[in-house]
């Protein structure tokens, strides 16, 4: 029987402090090294193992892009190392930043995880991501960077509308004085801007970040956004459930992407026995759930 497709994302945030214990391909440490480059050195070999055990039961990595940016000027070669061999694992590569700020500068960050830029002393490669996070808040003429450099590219982007953290409730839930709460405002736009982007799947190149955490808002999500990929952090480790996300998949497999990191990469400490084998099962149980969502037997 073919393997079906999966809606998983590997979030990949690692932690210099809580890396697998000998990964697969690693070289220990050398003692002289400055602490950012065995840092980093010893996170390649953990992302590496993290997606080769993982990596089969998942359709794209998402990683966090803070988390190698903290390591100092090694991290920017990381990142990409890591993003090569996700590629290679025929994985898609979501760009988690969650950047946002006036166009000028939105465009130096397009350019930065999309495609790269022109300069007067030749091109400079960009990350090459498929899809990258985009925080909406500064509105339209902010998010016109990201999405003219995306679909140049190919590619497309996810604004934040609800999020998965606590704190979402202080802003996103605020009720507008002409009716509505800021993440369904923020919601039309996702629409607004997808509507030239949808293609033959009837998906949009303009998705939406929706909060796993909270899923009594996907229902009215999806009559916001009915073309609109919806990418779902905080299944696992924040609280979320897969099993109730079911409103995100309604236009098909292709409209949620069930996002776990610590529980994959930290399955082993519930489950004991190797990393590598826990992490796979987790993610296949994910797997596994998401699509008994979308109907597939």
């Amino acid at each position: 029987m073919a393997e079906r497709e999966s809606q998983i994302v590997l979030g990949i945030d690692p932690d210099p402090a809580s890396l697998w214990p000998a990964p697969r391909g690693g070289e220990p440490p050398n003692a002289a090294d400055p602490p950012e480059t065995a840092a980093a050195g010893a996170v390649l070999a953990h992302c590496r193992a993290l997606i080769d055990a993982a990596g089969p039961a998942c359709v794209a990595v998402k990683p966090q892009l803070a988390r190698f940016e903290a390591l100092g000027e090694p991290g920017r070669a990381v990142l990409g190392a890591v993003c090569e061999h996700a590629r290679a694992a025929g994985l898609l590569v979501i760009a988690d930043g969650k950047r946002g700020d006036i166009d000028v500068t939105a465009g130096a960050y397009a350019a930065s995880l999309f495609a790269g830029m022109e300069t007067p002393f030749g091109h400079i490669a960009g990350l090459g991501a498929d899809l990258v996070t985009v925080n909406p808040l500064m509105g339209r003429d902010a998010i016109a960077p990201f999405l003219e450099q995306a679909r140049a590219a190919g590619a497309g982007v996810l604004l934040l509308v609800r999020t998965s953290n606590p704190g979402a409730a202080d802003v996103e839930d605020l009720t507008l004085q002409d009716g509505g709460t800021v993440w369904e405002r923020t919601a039309a736009l996702v629409a607004e801007l997808g509507a030239e982007g949808v293609g033959e799947a009837g998906i949009s190149d303009v998705g939406a970040v929706m909060g796993a955490t909270a899923p009594w808002h996907l229902q009215r999500a999806r009559a916001l956004m009915p073309n609109a990929a919806f990418l779902l952090p905080g299944i696992g480790a924040q609280g979320g459930r897969v099993e109730e996300q079911r409103a995100a998949f309604e236009p098909g497999p292709a409209g949620g992407l069930v996002s776990a990191s610590r529980s994959i990469a930290g399955a082993h400490e519930a489950r004991g026995g190797d990393p590598a084998v826990a992490a796979r099962a987790e993610a296949e149980r994910l797997r596994e759930a998401a699509w008994a969502l979308c109907g597939v037997r």
